[in-house]
């Protein structure tokens, strides 16, 4: 198994977006194009390889101070809008990179490819964008993986139009002391 993390300023293989469609749109009879995001150029990627095959994929970008998180969840039309992160509020938090865009080819899943896409990813955004804190929206199937690696629940369950129910998540990225 290899590992990537590429980025800001590099776009990843059609491969990687292929992966992105494949395990988080298509389920949901998105459309094609529906795997990218209009800031996926600022933006850390991570993705396992396999056999020649990228089978597991995410995605980390700084979320700017003048910003709460919120965004759209595509670059498409009709694109349902994420809710913001409470947290980000308070200054306390920055600077803090929002996780986006995890999934795993659901014959490799549970073999600990996404530990090692969110592993490379939160140890890249303290790196590169000095990090101190996570956000992430995650699908209620995904908690107990994220709960797993450190993530901790910060709200209520809301609901993404056409996508489903999430609760967002933060995560401490950096040792005090």
């Amino acid at each position: 198994m290899r590992a990537n993390c590429r980025g800001p300023g590099v776009i990843p293989p059609p491969e990687y977006y292929s992966c992105r469609y494949s395990t988080l749109r298509e389920p949901l009879n998105f459309s094609r194009g529906t795997e990218l995001l209009k800031d996926d150029d600022q933006a850390l990627h991570a993705w396992c390889i396999i056999d020649d095959e990228i089978v597991s994929v995410g995605r980390s970008h700084l979320i700017p101070v003048d910003s709460n998180g919120s965004q759209v969840d595509h670059v498409g039309p009709n694109a349902a809008t994420c809710p913001d992160f409470t947290p980000l509020i308070s200054g306390e938090y920055r600077p803090a990179i929002q996780i986006r865009q995890m999934g795993t080819m659901p014959q490799h899943r549970n073999k600990g490819y996404a530990t090692k896409v969110l592993s490379e990813l939160e140890k890249k955004s303290v790196e590169i964008f000095a990090a101190r804190y996570g956000f992430l929206q995650a699908r209620i199937q995904a908690i107990p993986f994220y709960q797993s690696q450190g993530w901790e629940i910060i709200d209520e369950l809301f609901e993404i139009p056409g996508i489903g129910p999430h609760h967002s998540m933060i995560k401490k990225l950096f040792r005090s002391g």
